[in-house]
């Protein structure tokens, strides 16, 4: 009888710890990982390094401080499937005043457990867009726009927050204000700062797969975290001027070997510049025509150098790579544009290296030897002594063993017309030649 009654209070204990919340406590901290600009693979990767190493650490929540324009929709998912299945309180704060979370900034924060914005910003507009940045016509147009549609419902259905709205932001990219969101239970929170939110978030449940959660942050300790340094590179190589002056870069140092091999150091620089630009290109959206355009004008500044057109193709390639620079990421966000004073001196730049550089390298494969046997081949000099058919002549600073079909006199002027290791065969040098 005793077993089983113990039995049965170790099921009772059992079903109470399943049904009562789990707190968490305040003696762990709460991580602030500040996250601006566009939405790309680094940003994943650094968003889901985030959320891992604070459920390893059993922190009490992960903060995102958001301020995006938005970014491309792969990346977007990425980081939305990290936010609904993490196991630890997660929170997406649009700040400092100012901040936005537009297009896929909205579909990040409405994935939070808890979805807080400062004063004076603002979340939506989440059309969708080409990869040129461009209203999509016909067909396609309404297939992304139900499926990101059907995305925005499914997030906010998750967290149970305003589902209408959230398909309003993607198919009339409404927007609105902190306040506005908030009241249309877009958000939770409106938040003066980092420590007004921590001071909100005490008390507060959240649901997580091992239960309900209540999180205690009063006097737990705020940590400001920053991106590792190998990921603020690979976020800078991302900008698409960076990625326009790699991808010059590069194609100048891979033709300069080429035309000149042995120098080594430029075609390195190339290769890795190339390199550096397909990685950048791949997280921005390109417009291939405008990258074909820039492979033309590359093409136009080489036959210049060989072919005699008059500037013709010297003045079609800066044309061709200026189009193609400006077709090459066309957006409606200013963040993704290549202003026209960055295209201006990057293809000045280019077609310049071009007509003096790789000119240069060119024209020095047809230049006649001035150096080694082949330099002596030739070369004015004098006899020091009789050549009857050997003897002895002074050619470039240096007496020489030579040799002649034909005599030749003493102090006689004398021409190089053949090298056979350390002896000259010469000829003399007459008035009429």
């Amino acid at each position: 009888m005793a077993v089983r009654i113990l039995s049965l209070c170790l099921v009772l204990c059992g079903l109470w710890l399943w049904c009562v919340p789990v707190t968490i406590g305040a003696d762990t901290v709460i991580n602030v990982h500040q996250v601006e600009g566009v939405i790309n693979p680094v940003v994943v990767e650094y968003m889901t390094d985030s959320i891992r190493r604070a459920e390893e650490a059993k922190d009490v929540a992960v903060i995102f401080q958001l301020d995006t324009p938005g970014g491309l929709v792969d990346s977007t998912r990425e980081i939305v499937k990290a936010l609904l299945n993490a196991n630890v309180p997660t929170v997406v704060y649009v700040a400092p005043s100012g901040a936005r979370a537009a297009s896929a900034g909205t579909f990040i924060t409405m994935a939070a457990h808890i979805a807080a914005m400062a004063p004076g910003t603002n979340i939506g507009a989440a059309h969708p867009v080409s990869g040129e940045g461009k209203d999509i016509e016909g067909d396609m147009r309404q297939k992304a726009e139900n499926d990101l549609a059907a995305f925005a419902r499914s997030i906010a259905e998750k967290r149970r927050r305003n589902a209408e709205w959230a398909e309003k932001a993607v198919r009339e990219s409404v927007a609105v204000t902190e306040v506005e969101a908030r009241e249309q239970r877009v958000i939770d929170v409106i938040a003066e700062d980092i420590p007004d939110l921590v001071k909100q978030l005490d008390g507060r449940q959240v649901i997580l797969a091992q239960g309900a959660v209540t999180l205690h942050t009063a006097g737990t300790t705020v940590r400001v975290q920053q991106m590792t340094w190998r990921q603020r590179l690979l976020a800078a190589l991302s900008h698409p001027q960076i990625a326009l002056m790699l991808l010059s870069l590069g194609s100048i140092g891979l033709l300069v070997e080429l035309y000149n091999p042995g120098l080594i150091f430029p075609g390195v620089v190339g290769a890795l510049a190339l390199l550096l630009a397909f990685y950048s290109l791949q997280t921005l959206p390109i417009n291939y025509t405008g990258l074909l355009l820039i492979g033309l004008g590359m093409v136009m500044f080489i036959l210049e150098i060989k072919v005699t057109s008059f500037g013709m193709l010297f003045l079609g390639g800066v044309v061709a790579m200026s189009l193609g620079a400006l077709m090459l990421i066309d957006s409606p966000e200013e963040y993704l544009r290549i202003p026209f004073s960055t295209i201006a001196l990057v293809v000045g730049t280019t077609a310049g290296l071009f007509l003096f550089v790789v000119g240069a390298a060119v024209r020095s494969v047809g230049r006649k030897p001035v150096s080694g046997q082949e330099g002596m081949l030739g070369a004015i000099g004098t006899a020091k002594g009789r050549l009857d058919p050997n003897g002895t002549v002074f050619v470039q600073g240096t007496l020489w063993s030579a040799r002649s079909t034909l005599p030749i006199e003493a102090g006689a002027t004398v021409r190089v017309v053949r090298v056979e290791g350390l002896k000259l065969t010469v000829e003399k040098v007459t008035e009429e030649r």
